[in-house]
């Protein structure tokens, strides 16, 4: 059979092509409000993280941390989720004590890593009288929509301190935004509580005149009510110089950790987009802390021991402590922690 000098040419020249490009793997990442830090952390990993892993990323924004545990664990398409580590512990907690749904909700679900510290707001009218967190006992207090991880952390920190829950009748469970409006206008709350990590956006874009009329509550590490809250919460720092408009000193505050956070995936075509993700996070994490957030400065590259109930994603996990920055992270750490017998006996590295 005769081939044509035109078939020849055609066949060589589709020969020499190179091969297609797989299509980007659609996954989703849920975050937050779009005024807090979650959906800014994660729109930094979908830029600077997901390409390289062949991964479009979508960032959705969500009520918050105890919505994206259920988003995670039942909608399509959703592959990472941000949480607070106290919302994770609560259903943890739950699943315990027999909840049949929070246990079908996080038996599947592992941590990649631990991120930052959110720092905890209690903001209220500047003319009221209360200085300190301890002071809100028995006030109007909006928690944030229900759902959310800060209605969660407020709640929660509210029962630790007083001992009991907020009463129903002085617990507002609305947007931030909405909030703050019945705070200062209709003057129908007394604090209003925000979990978001510095430099939040709802308080950075405050008017410079924001002095006027909002204060944030200082912690007292010396009264017992802040005793009893840093046995779940950290102590934190929130600094005048990331809201000019709203502080004149660094206030004394309360923090929680944030996470984030993948599911038990067994499908091999979804584990191998997981490790090249993780492979991508350790490739370009100097790129997150240069040209990211500023949270990502805070954040260590790093898989410190989880509490009891709680795990890594091993696939992910293997390729995160072969990173050279784990490595090298860890290594600082053991000569930090050499002591002088060990200098002395020649045991240090």
């Amino acid at each position: 059979m005769r081939v044509s000098a035109i078939g020849i040419v055609a066949c060589t020249f589709l020969a020499l092509q190179p091969p297609a490009a797989s299509a980007a793997a659609e996954f989703k990442i849920v975050t937050a409000s779009e005024r807090g830090t979650y959906i800014q952390i994660g729109r930094d990993i979908a830029k600077f993280v997901a390409p390289e892993a062949n991964i479009a990323l979508e960032v959705l924004p969500s009520a918050g941390s105890a919505e994206n545990v259920r988003r995670l664990r039942y909608e399509p398409g959703v592959k990472f989720a941000m949480v607070q580590s106290d919302v994770y512990q609560a259903f943890l907690d739950q699943a315990q004590e027999g909840n049949v749904a929070a246990a079908r909700m996080l038996h599947p679900l592992r941590v990649i890593m631990p991120l930052y510290n959110e720092e905890i707001y209690f903001i209220t009218r500047a003319d009221t009288p209360a200085e300190f967190i301890h002071e809100i006992k028995d006030a109007k207090i909006n928690v944030g929509p229900v759902g959310s991880g800060t209605a969660l952390s407020a709640t929660t920190l509210y029962r630790l301190m007083f001992g009991k829950p907020i009463a129903e009748e002085n617990t507002s469970y609305l947007s931030n935004e909405d909030a703050l409006v019945k705070l200062l206008t209709e003057k129908t709350l007394d604090v209003v509580v925000v979990v978001a990590g510095q430099p939040a956006k709802l308080l950075t874009d405050m008017k410079p005149e924001a002095r006027q009329f909002i204060k944030l509550l200082k912690l007292d590490p010396n009264h017992s009510t802040a005793r009893a809250a840093l046995r779940t919460y950290f102590p934190a720092t929130v600094r005048a110089a990331n809201y000019p408009n709203v502080l004149t000193e660094d206030v004394p505050g309360l923090a929680v950790k944030a996470f984030l956070v993948t599911y038990d995936y067994n499908r091999p075509e979804t584990i191998r987009y997981l490790t090249k993700f993780a492979e991508s996070l350790c490739h370009n994490f100097p790129r997150l802390r240069t040209e990211g957030h500023p949270k990502w400065n805070e954040v260590e590259l790093s898989l410190p021991a989880l509490g009891k109930g709680w795990s890594y994603f091993p696939p992910m996990e293997r390729h995160l402590r072969a990173c050279p920055a784990m490595t090298a992270a860890s290594q600082a750490v053991k000569r930090r922690q050499c002591s002088q017998q060990e200098k002395i006996l020649g045991l240090c590295e």
